[in-house]
């Protein structure tokens, strides 16, 4: 574990991470990404991330969203082949607007990872297969317990895998 993590992921299961980080993280990782022309997201120095870049559920207009998310490799490549999203909204009470973009528009998804744009298909994680990956987040960062805590929603998980057409 990277120094600091500890820390960091106490400070991060706060009521008052929660109501700050929202305005500061995305927007930060946003402009060094956009600075770093794909190559570096900032909070991916404490957990992967990833750039998605969905449509609107309500305009169809690109929105474009900096993520933590946990890679899947394939089997045979040892390539990440998918995704894992938690829409967790730094514990706040409502859904984070992207899973309801991705809810609507589950094949119109790209996420730009390591500076690669890749087209992906979304799918919501439910019953055991949910399940699973929920405890595999929590060893993943602790801290999705204590958002889960917090609110009375289910925190959704996606899974975005490559999509045929998409080139490795």
């Amino acid at each position: 574990m990277a120094p600091g993590v500890r820390l960091i992921q106490k400070v991060s299961s706060t009521r008052t991470f929660a109501r700050i980080a929202p305005h500061v993280v995305p927007a930060m990782d946003r402009t060094v990404h956009r600075l770093t022309r794909g190559k570096v997201l900032l909070s991916a120095r404490m957990l992967p991330g990833l750039i998605l870049t969905v449509p609107g559920a309500r305009s169809g207009q690109l929105r474009t969203t900096p993520l933590a998310c946990m890679p899947e490799r394939g089997p045979e490549s040892g390539a990440e082949q998918s995704w894992i999203l938690v829409g967790s909204n730094f514990g706040r009470t409502g859904h984070p607007a992207w899973t309801a973009n991705l809810l609507a528009g589950p094949d119109a998804a790209v996420v730009n990872w390591k500076g690669q744009d890749i087209p992906v298909r979304a799918t919501l994680l439910k019953g055991a297969e949910r399940d699973a990956v929920w405890q595999t987040a929590l060893k993943f960062w602790p801290p999705y317990a204590a958002y889960q805590a917090r609110i009375e929603r289910e925190i959704r998980l996606f899974r975005l895998e490559r999509r045929d057409d998409a080139t490795t």
